[in-house]
């Protein structure tokens, strides 16, 4: 059965390209590739071309996702079930496939709305050794588990899994969470690969098309230094450093310069086998900056941590 196999790459609409340049090479550590287009800047995290495009725009939001498959073969048959299942969607051109520095390319929507692209064949500069934008200890976790994952705002959660799952994409609800109005957040986390999850929606109404942008280190001093330097910089921090349940994942939230959020990681566990569900973070993810669509009670824990000898 067709399927996708990793979330290969992102566009984003960006109305600051300087204060990009600065965050994503200082802050995060990524490798800026600047052509002289003068309209785009390209974020590298190891040896593709780019993983981020970083679009000049008068808006601030994702502009794209793709999604990889295996050859041409693969792409002609997940053309053909995505067109059978009624998705509309546009094989590229040629120019518009290498303007992505793919061999293929498919654009379409998922159901909230969120461009969406299935592609084939990334440009690998196995020639350029990857140079991080600031010194690190390591790299970052890519290879098969694609750029990370991100939450996306989707209003039919049903049909978002669903189209999804088309895709080849598997997983359901791994959170039951207690908000203060008394309702209970149920997020959907979704995975293609054996990172724990690529893709998770249900969080409601959200302004942008993503909440944020999860990536991960090999080295956990480089969290460690990302976590100094966005502090020494006060940029603001949504939340704090903590420990995930699903993805067991050392991981803070802080904001980029388009208003949405990051989440800076180390240390993930792979995708189970079998469905799990949890009713909180290990610990720590505490909120601290509000009006990032994560203010949500993970860190709170039914027993007195003084009570733990």
């Amino acid at each position: 059965m067709v399927a996708v196999t990793e979330l290969g790459y992102l566009g984003l609409t960006v109305t600051n390209l300087d204060a990009w340049r600065s965050y994503a090479a200082e802050v995060a550590g990524m490798e800026i590739v600047d052509e002289g287009e003068g309209d785009r800047l390209y974020l590298r995290m190891d040896q593709w071309h780019h993983r981020i495009v970083l679009h000049a725009s008068d808006s601030d939001d994702l502009a794209y996702l793709g999604w990889r498959v295996a050859d041409p073969v693969e792409f002609d048959a997940m053309v053909a079930k995505l067109t059978a299942a009624g998705i509309s969607l546009t094989v590229a051109s040629e120019a518009e496939a290498r303007e992505r520095r793919v061999l293929g390319l498919a654009k379409l929507a998922d159901p909230g709305g969120n461009p969406t692209e299935i592609f084939y064949g990334p440009q690998v500069d196995t020639h350029k050794p990857f140079h991080p934008g600031r010194p690190m200890y390591g790299k970052f976790v890519t290879g098969s588990e694609g750029i990370g994952h991100c939450i996306l705002r989707q209003d039919d959660v049903p049909a978002a899994a669903a189209f999804y799952g088309l895709l080849g994409l598997r997983g359901s609800v791994e959170y039951h969470l207690q908000l203060p109005n008394g309702m209970v957040a149920q997020p959907y986390f979704m995975h293609c690969n054996e990172r724990q999850h690529s893709v998770a929606f249900g969080l409601g109404p959200m302004e942008k098309r993503i909440n944020h942008l999860m990536f991960e280190y090999t080295d956990l001093d480089d969290l460690g230094l990302a976590h100094d330097i966005v502090r020494a910089r006060k940029i603001d921090v949504a939340l704090q450093l903590g420990k995930h349940a699903n993805d067991q994942a050392l991981t803070f939230y802080c904001a980029n310069p388009s208003g949405w959020l990051w989440e800076f990681g180390w240390g993930a566990r792979k995708a189970p086998s079998q469905q799990e569900y949890y009713t909180r973070d290990i610990f720590g993810h505490g909120n601290e900056a509000a009006g990032y669509g994560m203010d949500i009670p993970l860190a709170d824990h039914p027993f007195d941590r003084r009570s733990i000898t």
